[in-house]
């Protein structure tokens, strides 16, 4: 289900952003990895209750060897809300950590 998702949200974002271009909207996607959230959050609650070693094993299918953390992704948002984006349209970005 989740691959199928992206799928989908990837061919969305280049539909909208040929579709919307011509009235000078931008489309893109985000999307994001392994992001730690605050431990309050139900999907980092599930890696907070891990063993260390657990914790350990989820980190190294990430290339960059941590999880992402919430303001990485924000940089990425403010980055394509800004004018230095103003060319980028149709683009799925990750903010995986290289996975």
């Amino acid at each position: 289900p989740y691959a199928g998702a992206k799928a989908g949200i990837i061919g969305l974002t280049s539909q909208l952003a040929k579709d919307l271009g011509p009235s000078g909207i931008r489309v893109n996607a985000i999307l994001p990895g392994f992001i730690l959230t605050p431990p309050d959050a139900r999907v980092a609650q599930r890696y907070y209750d891990l063993t260390e070693e657990e914790q350990a094993d989820m980190v190294s299918s990430v290339p960059l060897g941590r999880p992402g953390k919430p303001e990485e992704v924000a940089a990425v948002v403010l980055f394509l809300a800004s004018d230095a984006a103003s060319f980028v349209s149709g683009a799925a970005i990750d903010v995986n950590g290289g996975r």
